[in-house]
């Protein structure tokens, strides 16, 4: 995952560099936007799924393990809600715009349990 997020942002460049009057630079960039957003969704569904473990193990695991798990739900919260911020600025509107706002909204909402 991280060598493909490496490298994501690489199509929008190229793209940004074709010139303003290229007819194909609108749905160039619009496309490779599109890709570019992929890997950071799936980070940000990762990071929600880990915070949300996180969470349980607060609530029903070993009590000696709470302050790693609470730990463990920040950094995947911060991992979600920076993802889902990436796929934003990408994508202006759609349906990975929202599935990445929900996202953060689950990490939150876990981190949250995670600390109570």
């Amino acid at each position: 995952m991280a060598e493909i997020e490496l490298h994501a942002y690489e199509p929008v460049l190229e793209a940004l560099r074709l010139p303003r009057d290229d007819p194909e630079r609108a749905v160039r960039i619009e496309e490779a936007r599109a890709t570019a957003s992929e890997s950071p969704l799936a980070i940000a569904d990762v990071g929600a799924e880990l915070a949300e473990l996180a969470a349980d193990i607060t609530r029903t695991g070993n009590r000696n393990l709470a302050s790693d798990a609470i730990a463990g739900a920040l950094l995947a919260e911060a991992a979600a809600q920076a993802a889902g911020r990436l796929v934003a600025i990408n994508l202006t509107e759609g349906s990975s715009v929202h599935e990445s706002a929900e996202l953060a909204r689950r990490a939150h909402a876990a981190r949250e349990a995670a600390l109570s």
